[in-house]
């Protein structure tokens, strides 16, 4: 069994390998938590400094987004998603970003009252899927209501489940109103590399959201597609509740790029 494991694993990172090629482009998730009161005073930072500071630096701002339910921290958290050229060029694009004197002349005066973070940003990279859309930076009039979706499957089960979305998935989305923004796959082995898919797709608004996956999951197309994909590979292709599948529904802050 241990054998058969080994042999699985290693099946895993052999296929995964080509996406994280180390001069391909890569798209960075980072997630900041604030203490209680401090989003307004991060959000002002963001606004007035470090978003033209990344660009400074090279780096390509996609979107800024705050979630819009309190569970999942509309009162304390900014999601954003950045793009670097290379993993190499982004941890130069940092530690430039880091010794700007603009840069510490801002977080210095955004913190006079006190620090904002409550905990360090979490940052996650990310290689896009081959059936991602190119991901279009443009605002929209009027602006559109944004979720982030993350799955994570069993060992050995991140393939068919990507098989799924390429041949029916995304389709579907679109059939049933959904736009994708992108498609991606963590690079790094703790951030679950070779087990965990993360993408956001965008709606009209967060009913219209709700609305289109309650028809997606009703298409008998999708409950074939699903059937047979769980079938093929010995039951769901994503871990159990809650941390299986999330979604978190996120309104753009105005700043963002994508809107």
């Amino acid at each position: 069994m241990i054998r058969v494991v080994s042999l699985l694993s290693i099946l895993a990172v052999l296929l995964i390998a080509p996406l994280y090629a180390a001069d391909a482009p890569v798209y960075e998730l980072r997630i900041y938590v604030c203490n209680e009161g401090k989003l307004p005073d991060l959000l002002k930072r963001f606004r007035d400094h470090t978003v033209k500071l990344f660009e400074k630096h090279g780096m390509t701002n996609i979107g800024y987004w705050v979630p819009t339910k309190k569970e999942d921290g509309s009162e304390t958290t900014l999601i954003y998603i950045l793009k670097h050229a290379n993993r190499e060029a982004a941890k130069a694009s940092f530690a430039a970003f880091g010794k700007d004197p603009e840069w510490q002349a801002a977080r210095k005066a955004s913190e006079e009252n006190g620090k904002i973070l409550a905990s360090p940003p979490e940052s996650i990279f990310m290689a896009a899927t081959d059936y991602s859309p190119e991901v279009v930076v443009a605002a929209k009039d009027p602006v559109r209501t944004f979720e982030l979706r993350i799955y994570e499957t069993p060992e050995g089960k991140i393939a068919p489940l990507n098989d799924r979305f390429r041949n029916h998935t995304l389709k579907l989305f679109s059939k049933h109103g959904m736009e994708h923004i992108g498609y991606w796959e963590p690079t790094d082995p703790d951030k679950k590399a070779g087990s965990k898919l993360i993408y956001v797709l965008a709606h009209q608004s967060e009913e219209a959201g709700l609305k289109s996956f309650e028809a997606f999951r009703a298409d008998p197309e999708w409950i074939a597609a699903k059937t047979a994909s769980e079938t093929k590979n010995g039951g769901s292709l994503t871990i159990p509740q809650p941390d299986g599948v999330r979604s978190i529904y996120l309104k753009p802050v105005d700043f963002s790029a994508m809107r």
